[in-house]
């Protein structure tokens, strides 16, 4: 059976960050996933899942100026020490706050430079943070972002993304599969699912277009909760998607998936 985690950085945005949490215990998740946890104290965060018994899914790298449009470093080859520094601090809240698995977003390709180039810093800062997060024993993964939303993002495809796990050769570092972004980018869901199943570390759920709530666009959602089951993920499902309504009133398709 499917496990959901409530993406705090979208859901329930009716209500301040750290009252989040118990909104979701209190819709029934068991875990809570978010973007960034680094304006907050590790010890109020800790408090927050001890206190509403939450597991924490997943969290991403530190991703440079979110405010200002970034997207992610790891693909500037400018910005290396400045990456490696956001992986030493991903690597202490994630210690503090018992998550087993970091995304890295590896950002939006900068003007002047080329394709080989961002490449290879690509690649070498995928090396460093599955080495450092490895001996943590943290899991890294990547996820390819849809270039409509984000244009210029340098990994949209999950082909790509999975070319660059590999030319970083390292066992420790897995694909974060997001329905959206790869519904827009690429379609075929099931069928790259089952045959990347072994590398897939996280999946994140919404529909399209919009973004929203499984059930309100393209996506045949009720076959893939069903085909994803089947075939044996067994990972948490991120529900990273902006609701068409008040949170607790955009839940309705969680009915029997859990």
């Amino acid at each position: 059976m499917a496990k959901f985690a409530a993406n705090l950085s979208f859901l329930f945005t009716e209500l301040a960050f750290l009252d989040r949490f118990k909104a979701a215990r209190d819709a029934g998740f068991d875990a809570v996933e978010f973007m960034f946890p680094y304006d907050y104290g590790k010890e109020e965060l800790v408090k927050q899942l001890q206190d509403n018994e939450l597991a924490l899914a997943l969290h991403n790298l530190p991703a440079g100026n979110w405010a200002a449009g970034e997207r992610g470093i790891a693909c500037h080859p400018n910005r290396i020490k400045e990456f490696r520094k956001g992986v030493e601090l991903g690597v202490q809240y994630a210690q503090a706050l018992g998550v087993h698995q970091l995304n890295c977003l590896v950002g939006i390709r900068p003007a002047d430079t080329t394709f080989e180039q961002v490449k290879e810093t690509v690649v070498r800062n995928l090396r460093f943070a599955a080495q450092t997060l490895g001996d943590a024993g943290i899991k890294l993964l990547i996820e390819p972002v849809n270039t409509i939303d984000v244009p210029g993002f340098f990994v949209a495809t999950s082909k790509f993304a999975l070319e660059l796990i590999d030319a970083a050769g390292t066992g420790n570092i897995g694909l974060q599969y997001d329905i959206y972004h790869m519904q827009v980018m690429e379609g075929n869901l099931a069928q790259t699912i089952e045959s990347n199943l072994s590398r897939i570390s996280h999946i994140q759920v919404a529909d399209n277009p919009g973004r929203h709530e499984p059930g309100t666009g393209e996506i045949n959602y009720p076959f893939l909760f069903g085909f994803i089951d089947r075939i044996g993920y067994a990972g948490w499902i991120g529900c990273e998607y902006k609701p068409s309504k008040v949170t607790v009133s955009s839940l309705g398709w969680l009915e029997g998936q859990t």
